[in-house]
């Protein structure tokens, strides 16, 4: 194929309203990232400059680290209990929030105004709600009888502590994406399966699921993205401890990165998570979305 005149003009303006996004692309994402994969080979000085080459040992390093096995185990844990309990309970709400009642739009704004509230925010109101002496989940707690857990001292009860304030912090997200899809379900076909003698349970599970299906499947990538990038609540609940229980893989290179200055180190780390985020996301477009129905 042979280009033209015509073709080359095409071209051109196109990269001309491209450029912006392009260049953008380029200084905070391509080059960053190569920067990354660079230092990764290298050791460097407390001040950021390389020093000697280091070839894999970084990678050597960290797949005989105990707490690189141990940062990858709270990573996993923490992205089970955070993502499919998060899509089910937005489910859950944003299917209630779709009925048709007089003043459901004022639920609607409270059950989504999460998506308001900064991580950082969220996560201060959640440490008072979790403080073993003053918090409100343990008084509650105390009003059946129960003794309520040290949520964020407790090695097995902090990384679940963790996961409720990431749900509740990416639940007004979940719920506007799904009650949108809800809401572009036509009712006709809810009409049909009610002459077909379909109610309840069975509704669900064969209209509404399929029918949404696509806005499960995009929250199911961006949600594992974003969980597996999860850092502030992390920082002012636990600071990864205790004893390194929620000490994820993104917690782990600032710690190495910017406490013990490891920048070679820290760069190999964040190249195994940038490899596990895109096998994650390849696994998922490969196998979940044969899943996906589109209308």
């Amino acid at each position: 194929m042979r280009w033209t005149a015509r073709d080359l003009r095409s071209l051109a303006v196109g990269l001309a309203y491209l450029a912006p996004a392009l260049f953008i692309f380029v200084v905070f994402v391509f080059i960053p990232l190569g920067r990354t994969f660079y230092l990764s080979f290298y050791n460097t000085r407390s001040t950021g400059l390389v020093t000697t080459f280091n070839g894999i040992d970084h990678y050597i390093d960290l797949i005989t680290s105990q707490t690189f096995r141990s940062g990858l185990v709270a990573t996993g844990l923490f992205a089970l209990y955070t993502v499919p309990l998060g899509i089910a309970l937005g489910l859950v709400l944003a299917v209630l929030l779709n009925q048709r009642l007089r003043g459901i739009n004022i639920f609607r704004t409270m059950m989504a105004s999460t998506i308001a509230i900064s991580a950082a925010v969220g996560s201060l109101i959640w440490l008072l709600l979790f403080n073993p002496s003053l918090g409100l989940l343990n008084y509650v707690l105390s009003l059946f009888g129960v003794r309520g857990p040290e949520w964020l001292i407790q090695p097995a009860i902090a990384i679940i502590a963790v996961s409720i304030t990431t749900i509740w912090l990416t639940l007004g997200t979940n719920i506007i994406v799904l009650l949108s899809g809800l809401q572009g379900i036509p009712e006709e076909v809810y009409e049909a399966a009610r002459l077909d003698g379909a109610r309840g349970v069975r509704m669900f599970t064969r209209i509404t699921i399929p029918m949404v299906s696509p806005s499960l499947f995009f929250l199911l990538v961006v949600d594992t993205v974003a969980v597996l990038q999860a850092f502030t609540q992390i920082h002012l609940l636990t600071r990864g401890g205790p004893v390194d229980a929620t000490r994820t893989l993104v917690y782990s290179i600032y710690l190495d990165a910017f406490q013990n200055f490891q920048f070679g180190f820290a760069s190999a780390e964040s190249v195994v998570l940038f490899v596990l985020v895109l096998v994650l996301t390849l696994i998922q477009f490969r196998f979940v979305e044969r899943r996906v129905h589109y209308q």
